[in-house]
């Protein structure tokens, strides 16, 4: 249980876009009685959430939820002057995402019947912002891919590779910006179905010479849209990587493998061809 502010992730700095000041009076009014915890649930992962005065406690149960508490008022106080606080401005919640930024004023409610146990973020109090370092927000990378995956295969994948009556391909590539997006299907023609135990990503030495010389890079997405653990005959996914490039003596690899001890695995060999002859959407 932390006071006054808590963190989530070591996000330390970032920069406001151009957007119009808000006062106090300006924010959206949020009702909270004692005893009642409130939680504010945000569509994208919690940086972190500043609370303004010690009236209010608060953690973080889960990534994208903010709950919060009022520590100020309790059973044996039966008056505002006894706590020496403003029942009708406890202080203010900031919260603090990936691209943006949302802020209440807090209001004692004294009717547990009448409060509000959990709120979403609405994008009218969303205060957009701009990290140095983050094109996109894991909001923004869903959206795509969920793009990507409305979009129906109407051609033949640009590679495809079979073992163990498995299929892994890829139907296609895009990129947005500095991310590549990479549209993946694997099937299982087996009635035995499929436990995933990991898919990995790496660049390797297209010729090894000796084994000892081979040179493995490991590529891990920043974001999936799925994280499936297990499919029967089949199972679709888009993965998302920060822009990456390899010289014509390297290739890239994709494995999957299964958990089972005797687990089936399957390997692709991808091209850098591949990914420069990308689509945009």
């Amino acid at each position: 249980m932390i006071c006054g502010i808590f963190l989530f992730s070591s996000v330390s700095t970032f920069a406001q876009t151009e957007t119009p000041e808000k006062r106090v009076t300006d924010l959206t009014a949020l009702k909270i009685s004692k005893g009642i915890s409130l939680h504010i649930i945000s569509p994208e992962p919690i940086q972190f959430v500043d609370l303004s005065t010690n009236n209010l406690t608060g953690d973080l149960p889960a990534e994208n939820i903010a709950r919060i508490k009022i520590t100020a008022v309790s059973e044996s106080d039966s008056t505002a002057a006894k706590q020496n606080i403003d029942l009708n401005d406890l202080g203010v919640i900031t919260i603090v995402c990936q691209s943006y930024m949302a802020q209440y004023k807090v209001n004692y409610l004294d009717f547990k019947r009448d409060a509000v146990t959990n709120i979403q973020i609405q994008p009218e109090d969303m205060q957009p912002l701009e990290y140095p370092k983050l094109a996109f927000s894991n909001t923004e990378l869903q959206k795509f891919s969920l793009d990507i995956l409305r979009k129906k295969i109407v051609n033949k994948p640009i590679r495809e590779v079979k073992s163990l009556k498995l299929t892994m391909q890829i139907n296609n590539v895009y990129v947005v910006n500095d991310y590549i997006f990479l549209d993946m299907t694997f099937l299982n023609s087996t009635n035995l179905g499929y436990d995933i135990d990991a898919i990995k990503f790496s660049v390797e030495d297209k010729k090894i010479y000796k084994a000892t010389n081979n040179q493995s890079i490991a590529l891990n997405p920043v974001y999936q849209l799925y994280n499936q653990k297990q499919f029967t005959k089949n199972y679709r996914n888009i993965y998302v990587f920060k822009k990456f490039t390899y010289p014509n003596s390297k290739v890239m690899k994709i494995r999957l493998v299964e958990e089972q001890l005797s687990g089936r695995a399957i390997e692709m060999t991808v091209k850098y061809s591949d990914i420069l002859n990308a689509d945009t959407f």
